[in-house]
């Protein structure tokens, strides 16, 4: 199958979480035997409009105004005979230039909408780029919900959350063991300080311990705010650390705690999760974590703060473990198996 992909702006151009979501999606593809292609800017200074980045085919739109890639690209697509066009959402401009082009190719398209894409909800073409799509992919309820006020529909919006590398995780041995871990970018939105002020609370319930990953601008407030809370001797903030060593940390922790107010996929809750830790959601009207842990026997939502230090006291007396097997069903291949079957239902015959 050839497999057009519209990435105005792919890793290493964009840093974002859903960048990376398409680039794994089309590098598994890929690996699968089909035919990739990505239109996009530009940046290299080859003088070729084809390269090849990381195994995967790169076709630069135009090497002159940026503008000139939404006129330009229809007419390549149509020109590269795709079986399929899959785009990102970055910029909903860019979406509607797919959409011509895979009428004109007479091809469904598929849009990836992660929801991080910078000033989307500003753009006039939203409306369209969410409601012309064959389909619209997000990866929660809750983006799924924010793509539909924007124009899409029911019909032609579907979720396939984020994936792991399951593997990785039976790979990696488990770190020190702790009680709580909690991990995010340690800016106003983590809002570890509802974390802070519950385990304050637990001063007293046992000789507990916590971890906290992560690195930002709010990190020397928050290990201040430890201190103050006479914390400092039971938590450790070890800053922003690798994969592995993250896995390590969850595989050895016998809860995660998850308080940040924006998350349109709450990608370490997950991986903690499918470590073995019991999950426990401060519910945020922003955020989609709390679908994680809903009908789960390890998992527990809040929706007062003051209501925490309960939720994680509760947790500790679920059993210890380090996997959780059941979130195989998150692995990168299992996700993009299911990226496949709405392919097929879309009459491309995918593999």
């Amino acid at each position: 199958m050839r497999i057009a992909v519209v990435f105005r702006d792919p890793p290493p151009q964009s840093e974002r979480a859903g960048a990376a979501r398409l680039r794994r999606l089309a590098a598994a593809l890929d690996d699968r035997g089909h035919e990739v292609r990505i239109y996009c800017l530009p940046w290299w200074e080859t003088s070729g409009r084809r390269i090849d980045i990381d195994g995967l085919e790169h076709e630069g739109v135009t090497f002159e105004h940026p503008a000139l890639y939404y006129s330009r690209l229809p007419g390549l697509l149509v020109r590269y005979g795709p079986d399929l066009v899959v785009a990102s959402a970055d910029p909903p401009g860019a979406v509607l230039s797919a959409w011509l082009g895979a009428r004109l190719a007479r091809v469904p398209l598929f849009v990836d909408w992660y929801g991080d894409e910078p000033d989307v909800s500003g753009s006039e073409w939203v409306g369209p780029a969410s409601s012309l799509p064959t389909r619209v992919v997000t990866p929660s309820e809750h983006q799924r919900t924010r793509v539909r006020e924007y124009g899409a529909s029911e019909a032609n919006t579907t979720v396939v959350p984020g994936g792991i590398d399951f593997p990785t995780i039976t790979a990696t041995d488990p770190g020190e063991r702790v009680d709580v871990a909690f991990a995010a970018r340690l800016d106003d939105d983590s809002n570890l300080e509802d974390l802070l002020l519950a385990l304050a609370e637990l001063r007293e319930a046992g000789e507990w311990t916590a971890t906290v990953v992560g690195d930002g601008p709010e990190r020397a407030a928050f290990e201040t705010q430890a201190r103050d809370l006479r914390l400092d001797d039971r938590i450790e903030f070890v800053g922003d650390c690798p994969r592995e060593e993250r896995i390590a940390v969850y595989r050895g922790a016998h809860t995660f705690v998850q308080t940040a107010r924006r998350q349109t996929f709450a990608r370490e809750l997950l991986w903690a999760l499918a470590c073995g830790c019991v999950g426990v959601v401060e519910f945020q009207s922003d955020s989609s974590a709390h679908e994680l842990v809903e009908r789960r026997d390890r998992g527990m939502r809040v929706t007062d703060p003051d209501a925490l230090d309960g939720a994680i006291s509760e947790s500790w007396t679920f059993g210890f473990r380090d996997v959780d097997t059941t979130f195989q069903g998150f692995d990168h291949a299992a996700v993009t198996g299911q990226y496949v079957e709405l392919f097929r239902e879309a009459g491309v015959g995918a593999r």
